[in-house]
């Protein structure tokens, strides 16, 4: 680090806890109240580290329990990371092991947990560095504390700044990603659909026409856990279709195959304008990983074990082995033919109508 990079960090990093410490000592306080600080600083830090677009740091809506981030850090049009903000005095330590941030860590590769003052940077779930700018007890004092250690908290976010989502070349990477992001949007889902409220509306009447025409018995545990792999498999068949073209919410439903109409519909309400705000972030995510991963390679693979047939079809294997190895077995995806899945695709459709 530079002497006028540490400077220019030293004073932002003092502006910074100035202004916990008036919100702080106010007393009238939430987590949300530091939300607007924490969110300057890491716009503003970031061109220290980069001449490219500074970037901009979105704060999540908070429409469920459930755990959504609290800011998606996007720079030049992709995602960098997420970060997951706790009150000051919280321990992060005992917090790491919550049914949430254990989510996060395994659906979110480059994370950072903070308490506004201590910071832990997670790469692949696994602790790489933590710092704290100052002591919690700082803020109980008549003046703003003072950064107590500049180096280490620049270098903690040179390193989440410069992180870049893979590229996946391989069937079994591409399925362990989507399986791990799946299983966070199950979780959403369960909670959207608990809710009752405007977004519900939708995933309650795919749950009755579900329940109505398909399966009698079907829990709302049970049909969650099936949508949160529609979304994700449809993303994934749109990607494939769109062959050099990237997707986006915008024009993934466009290229879901025609001899899916049922996908069709789903997405067109799912992945379209009338997308739950809880779940907007993960379609997101999702799409930035396929968007880089090389479906060329991966078509290629496919037909080398299956010959010239649907690359969509078989990745389910793939996918459901990571996902849910015991479903993959009692559905037995191993030995189903692609005729039999077209045809049972097609007739469930027409139930649908």
């Amino acid at each position: 680090m530079t002497t006028p990079e540490r400077a220019k960090l030293r004073t932002l990093f003092s502006a910074y806890l100035k202004e916990l410490h008036e919100i702080y000592t106010d007393g009238n306080f939430r987590e949300e109240s530091f939300y607007p600080a924490l969110k300057d600083l890491f716009e503003e830090c970031s061109p220290v580290f980069s001449e490219e677009e500074t970037a901009k740091a979105l704060v999540l809506p908070k429409r469920t329990e459930v755990g959504i981030p609290d800011f998606l850090i996007r720079k030049n049009g992709e995602i960098v990371g997420h970060i997951e903000a706790k009150v000051p005095d919280s321990n992060l330590r005992e917090l790491e092991n919550s049914e949430q941030i254990q989510r996060y860590l395994n659906a979110l590769p480059n994370l950072i947990v903070t308490n506004f003052l201590e910071f832990r940077l997670y790469r692949d779930g696994a602790l790489v560095e933590k710092t704290e700018l100052c002591s919690p007890i700082a803020l109980h004092g008549l003046k703003p504390p003072v950064p107590e250690d500049v180096d280490s908290l620049g270098g903690l976010l040179s390193e989440y700044y410069s992180f870049l989502t893979p590229e996946i070349k391989t069937a079994s990477a591409l399925a362990t990603t989507l399986a791990d992001k799946t299983k966070f949007s199950r979780h959403i889902l369960k909670e959207v659909l608990d809710r009752k409220d405007r977004d519900s509306i939708p995933l309650e009447s795919f749950y009755e026409v579900f329940r109505r025409t398909l399966i009698g018995s079907l829990t709302e545990k049970r049909f969650v856990d099936l949508y949160a792999q529609t979304i994700t498999y449809g993303l994934f068949a749109a990607r494939i279709m769109a062959g050099k073209e990237e997707i986006n919410k915008e024009n993934a439903w466009n290229f879901i195959p025609g001899n899916v109409p049922l996908l069709i519909h789903i997405f067109h309400t799912f992945v379209g304008p009338d997308t739950p705000v809880a779940m907007n972030w993960i379609i997101e995510d999702i799409l930035n990983v396929l968007n880089k991963t090389d479906i060329v390679a991966i078509t290629k693979e496919k037909e080398a074990t299956y010959g010239a047939r649907d690359p969509i079809i078989h990745f389910y294997d793939t996918f459901l082995g990571e996902y849910n190895p015991e479903e993959r077995a009692k559905l037995g995806v191993y030995y189903t033919p692609p005729e039999v899945v077209d045809y049972i695709v097609k007739s469930i459709h027409k139930l649908l109508k």
